[in-house]
């Protein structure tokens, strides 16, 4: 029976499409994080020629990940409410890209500082959206495998692997504002072929309650859906994960290239090619805990992958070896982003279903860019300038160490795996 219903759903969209959606969303995801991380690789260039201090620089990427935050969460809500997708990737898209344009026209912290706010709006819904018409459009054996892939193996060879060696050698080779440019212009590309190539998809009408109530009702009904939400015990230790993994991430990524470049003391060209092997890991990262999460379940996936990044600080602390050395640890740290694709995508999806599918993932996501991607970078740049630069690396381990002890906590939402555990065919 479950081999029938999974045959059918297989049949209702055929797998060209669910590969085109796949090549389309992963590569116009693969570019939004592209334009979130150029101020991660620019952040050195920016810095001298604006003489802008650590917690600044951290302010560029926390002021963003908090409009990343509220955006995620309220437009992937709105998103359900509607049973609309593509019109809200679709804005997005075209948002971002000229946010990345806006940076580039940057005169001051505060006009820089508002363009990545905004382009923060723009981006937080994309990432649950794009999960949710990936889940939408893939087969029950490839929902984890599939978001795993957009999220990681585009975002991470677009984002982390191609972005930095890009993006420096145009700063190097003319200045930093036209990198930021030209990182806006596959935005609009992709936003013309999504808008050509992907459907809409078929999601049950809201109810008419929803369709029909007041402002006051829908406070209230708001209300009750984030109290339903934050009940719910696996939305709520991922929203945890969250705020540990997003927070370093975030603190590593703003102060990994500072700390290369400064105490450290690597040359721009050695430490750009290193971040750039290393943003091929959680590509690999992505298919390996994708796979792995469909053969042993999403939980024992997920602790081992956040575990894998507490290695990278440890690494740049304490490793004393070259390049390439510290490249290969940095490369196994990274791949634990892997996790990122299963706590924020398929195991909120997986808890509340298809129809809540955006909801889920954007409180997800808001909750860990507002307390880990906002709150904690400029009070760890503050405390770098106030001591130094290897506080950062201590607080990137130990919310790493922290998101592996409580994903312990989080039930297996893999059905396959679970009708193994307990004896049942299929």
């Amino acid at each position: 029976m479950m081999q029938a219903t999974q045959k059918a759903h297989e049949g209702w969209l055929p797998r060209g499409y669910e590969l085109s959606v796949l090549l389309l969303l992963g590569l116009a995801y693969g570019f939004a994080y592209f334009d979130r991380m150029a101020m991660t690789f620019l952040g050195p260039a920016v810095q001298a020629d604006m003489g802008l201090s650590n917690e600044q620089v951290a302010w560029l990427g926390s002021g963003l990940s908090l409009t990343w935050a509220l955006g995620a969460y309220f437009v992937g809500r709105w998103s359900d409410l509607i049973g609309r997708r593509k019109p809200f990737l679709l804005a997005a898209l075209v948002i971002f890209s000229f946010c990345s344009v806006m940076s580039g026209l940057a005169w001051s912290f505060g006009s820089l500082l508002a363009a990545r706010v905004v382009m923060g709006a723009a981006e937080g819904p994309f990432l649950p959206i794009c999960l949710a018409i990936m889940v939408a459009a893939s087969a029950e054996s490839r929902k984890g495998l599939n978001a795993g892939v957009v999220q990681n193996v585009f975002g991470s060879i677009i984002g982390t692997a191609l972005a930095p060696l890009v993006l420096v050698a145009i700063a190097t080779a003319y200045d930093w504002r036209l990198a930021f440019m030209l990182a806006g212009v596959p935005g609009l590309i992709l936003a013309v072929l999504i808008w050509r190539y992907v459907k809409e998809p078929d999601l049950p009408p809201p109810p008419v309650e929803v369709q029909a109530s007041g402002f006051g009702a829908r406070v209230g009904r708001e209300l009750r859906e984030a109290g339903s939400l934050l009940t719910t015990r696996n939305i709520w230790l991922s929203a945890v994960v969250s705020i540990c993994a997003v927070g370093s991430v975030v603190v590593g990524s703003i102060f990994m290239p500072l700390y290369m470049d400064g105490p450290l003391g690597i040359e721009p060209a050695v430490w750009s090619r290193i971040m750039s092997a290393v943003g091929f890991a959680p590509a690999v990262g992505a298919v390996s805990a994708g796979l792995l999460s469909e053969r042993v379940g999403r939980k024992p996936a997920l602790v081992l992958f956040c575990l894998l990044m507490t290695l990278a600080p440890a690494g740049l602390l304490w490793l004393d070896g070259g390049p390439a050395v510290l490249a290969a640890l940095l490369f196994v740290s990274w791949m634990g982003l892997g996790s990122f694709p299963l706590f924020m995508g398929v195991i909120p999806a997986e808890t509340l279903g298809r129809a809540r599918a955006a909801t889920a993932m954007g409180a997800v996501v808001a909750v860990g860019e507002i307390f880990g991607g906002f709150a904690l970078p400029p009070m760890t740049g503050r405390l770098a300038d106030s001591y130094s630069l290897d506080v950062t690396l201590y607080v990137q381990l130990g919310l790493a160490a922290l998101a592996g002890l409580v994903a312990l906590g989080v039930a297996e939402t893999n059905q396959r795996v679970l009708a193994r555990r307990s004896g049942e065919p299929g």
